[in-house]
């Protein structure tokens, strides 16, 4: 394989909670062009310290998939990660690595040499630039858990070309070069991540331990049938906008993620009375984001446009398999973004 090669593929892989995303990207004519996608999904929980068998997933996706490619991006999970816009005023460019360190201090609960930290100048961040005010976009990683990953992909043997946080492969795929505030709800199995995007980046971020699991588990408990039905149930019935007697699954549906919606409320009315700024539209991600109405639902009760996210939008791939993705592009949308970074040009 020549060293120069423009047609180099490359893999997005996103371990989540309780499944494995791999898609293929390679770049073609200035677009990302889908090789091939596979993925491993449970209704149980995956065991995140078994290093050994996360590894042997991957590689069974990867065969089963024909994945060419050895090269890949993964995500850190956004639970997992800290990220802190911060405000450096009147330091020298000699001094910023000092500084950030002892801001960092302020904002990263955790020990600093139990962390990972990356950071990069944000200065175009906002409508007007203070030159004498630097803005930094913070990001720190518990060493254990970015071992954790070196490890996965040496057993696995992909090379691991850069780990990032989920948010970042989110905003690639799904917003683009849209700089206006935008939320985005990513709804995984486990946890609920929400954060408000203005000018590409993330300026506000927090997590709900509810997620599609938690919704499927308290289906099962109200009608007392097992996980796989309750799990068709969920995506068959979705939440119903009209209301009647008889709608037991949606109910439980709106009961059940009614603090994510609190979290919703409470986080856009935080950003919008700090910054004087309004989000314009919501951006749903995850399983769960097919529900079916759940966008409907959320846009009458917020009263503001809210839509699933599309991360094919961006991807070209045949039109024989367009149903297919269409059907499974929230689940990939992480994954779909990390490939994205090497081959989106």
């Amino acid at each position: 394989m020549s060293l120069f090669s423009s047609n180099k593929s490359y893999l997005g892989i996103d371990i989540g909670s309780s499944s494995i995303k791999v898609v293929e990207l390679k770049s073609e004519v200035g677009t990302a062009r889908l090789v091939t996608y596979g993925f491993s999904e449970s209704l149980s929980a995956l065991d995140q310290k078994d290093v050994k068998e996360i590894a042997k997933i991957i590689k069974e996706i990867c065969h089963r998939s024909g994945v060419i490619s050895h090269s890949a991006v993964s995500a850190l999970p956004a639970f997992s990660v800290f990220s802190s816009i911060i405000n450096l005023s009147g330091v020298n460019k000699k001094d910023i690595a000092s500084a950030i360190q002892w801001e960092a201090k302020k904002v990263i609960p955790l020990p600093l040499e139990d962390m990972i930290l990356d950071w990069k100048k944000v200065n175009e961040y906002g409508d007007k630039v203070d030159k004498g005010n630097i803005k930094i976009l913070l990001t720190g990683a518990p060493r254990t858990l970015v071992k954790k990953y070196i490890d996965i992909f040496k057993l696995a043997q992909i090379n691991l070309l850069s780990l990032e946080t989920e948010i970042f492969a989110l905003v690639r795929a799904l917003l683009g070069n849209d700089k206006s505030p935008i939320m985005m709800v990513g709804i995984g199995a486990v946890t609920t991540d929400l954060s408000i995007i203005d000018q590409g980046l993330p300026v506000l971020s927090r997590s709900v331990d509810i997620g599609g699991l938690t919704i499927t588990k308290a289906i099962a408990n109200n009608l007392n049938i097992g996980l796989e039905r309750a799990e068709q149930f969920k995506y068959d019935l979705g939440i119903s906008l009209t209301e009647s007697r008889d709608d037991i699954i949606p109910k439980t549906i709106v009961e059940t993620i009614s603090p994510i919606v609190n979290e919703i409320k409470y986080s856009l009315d935080l950003f919008q009375n700090k910054n004087n700024k309004k989000v314009e539209k919501i951006v749903l991600s995850g399983g769960s984001a097919l529900l079916i109405d759940f966008a409907n639902y959320l846009s009458k009760i917020l009263n503001m446009n809210v839509i699933v996210g599309d991360p094919w939008s961006r991807v070209s791939y045949p039109l024989d398999l367009k149903s297919v993705l269409e059907e499974i592009g929230p689940r990939f949308a992480v994954a779909i973004g990390l490939a994205m970074r090497e081959a989106k040009s």
